[in-house]
């Protein structure tokens, strides 16, 4: 994961409010879908009850190869940029 976006999950973390803020916008369903289309969220609920627990390491893979495609990295610097105004 890179810097910017380890900043992001950072803030998303200590501020409920920015979390929510992301989850209904046009961005943050589109990331949902993306994290979800394979197995239906599966891989996404294991991720976060781990990162609840402390182990991010589950949602930091997911991270990382959402921003393998070209799409998916679009995508988050989309959502980095829209979080920093």
């Amino acid at each position: 994961m890179d810097e910017n976006t380890a900043r992001l999950a950072e803030q998303l973390k200590s501020n409920p409010a920015l979390l929510r803020q992301l989850a209904q916008s046009k961005d943050g369903q589109a990331l949902m879908r993306m994290l979800t289309q394979q197995d239906q969220g599966a891989a996404l609920q294991k991720a976060a009850q781990s990162a609840a627990r402390g182990d991010t390491a589950d949602m930091v893979r997911m991270v990382s190869r959402l921003m393998q495609s070209p799409d998916g990295a679009a995508l988050v610097e989309r959502i980095n940029k829209a979080l920093r105004k």
